[in-house]
This record gives C-alpha cells, structure tokens and sequence, in this order.
C-alpha cells in the first residue's frame, strides 16, 4: 500500500490503572471542578455532584480528559474520542494485568472501548 491508499486515521489505546490512596482530595478536586464549570446545568451538577461523593471513578472521570493528551501534538486533529472510569480489583502479579503483551496481540473482540 503506498502511503495515499493507507487510512489517515490511527486508533490510540491507553490503559491506565490508578490507585487512589486519598480518596478526599480527589473527590474534593472533583466537586471543584464541577462547581468551576460555568456551562454546566444545575440539575447536571446536583447529580454529578452526588456520582462524584459516591463513586471515586466518577470523580476521575470528571477531572481526566484524554483528548488533553492529543491537544498540541503537531499535524493531529482529534476524531473523536470517548473514555470512562470504572472501579477494578487489582492484582500486579496476575498474568490478566501483564501489559508486556506483544503488539497485535490484542482481541478487539472483547473490547467494549
């Protein structure tokens, strides 16, 4: 394939695995960042402020924005992009958290992303 025929667009994947050891400072930078949020409706912001003191992932998702990582990258123009936060067990020595799987060897079939 020459380089007029191959796609202009690349999928990124990122995992990431937080621990998060003070759940009170993250979920209080949440519900400050929600409060800052002058476009945000107020019936929105009740109920994101109640996710956020529920739930420490909802609190993440508020204040991590993926697109972030692609923002200033020269000649790349965001597509589109979506992302969510879900609580995990966690296990490093657990051969389903190895992340040293060679290229390719991801099952896009099970993939929900």
């Amino acid at each position: 394939m020459t380089s007029s025929e191959t796609s202009r667009y690349v999928r990124l994947r990122v995992d990431l695995v937080l621990e998060v050891p003070d759940t009170q400072a993250l979920t209080g930078a949440a519900l400050a960042h929600i409060q800052a949020d002058e476009f945000m409706p107020d019936e929105e912001r009740g109920h994101a402020e109640s996710a956020v003191r529920e739930d420490e992932s909802e609190a993440l998702a508020y204040l991590v924005d993926p697109t972030d990582l692609v923002a200033e990258i020269p000649g790349v123009e965001l597509a589109q992009a979506s992302w969510s936060s879900e609580p995990v067990e966690y296990d490093p020595e657990s051969m389903e958290w190895d992340l040293d799987e060679e290229d390719g060897a991801f099952d896009e079939e099970t993939d929900n992303a």
